[in-house]
């Protein structure tokens, strides 16, 4: 499946107060992203083997998609245009040899 696909397929799942339609789709994204961690999180501290809850984390990362998808929509750009200009942010990086440390370009 192609972002652009995957944005219009979710887009008809949005069922979300359009008046505060830029905060919902922040802060749901904060809170998927938190969910994610919060796994790993209790995973690392009991020591639960990575296959355990591989499918609880791919679950919260399709959350954390339609989060990032919604967002996306609200502030008028595509899937296709974020994903094509990070792997050029990240393309200019490794040609500047600054994938790691600090960065000034952002």
């Amino acid at each position: 499946m192609e972002f652009n696909q995957y944005q219009e397929a979710a887009n008809e799942t949005a069922l979300y107060p359009k008046d505060i339609a830029l905060l919902y789709t922040a802060l749901g994204l904060n809170g998927e992203a938190g969910e994610v961690a919060e796994i790993i999180k209790k995973m690392v501290r009991s020591e639960t083997p990575l296959e355990e809850v591989r499918g609880k984390i791919a679950r919260e990362l399709g959350d954390v998609l339609w989060y990032i998808s919604a967002l996306a929509g609200e502030i008028g750009l595509t899937m296709e245009t974020i994903a094509k200009a990070n792997l050029a942010k990240l393309k200019n990086r490794e040609e500047n040899e600054t994938l790691t440390g600090e960065r000034e370009d952002d």
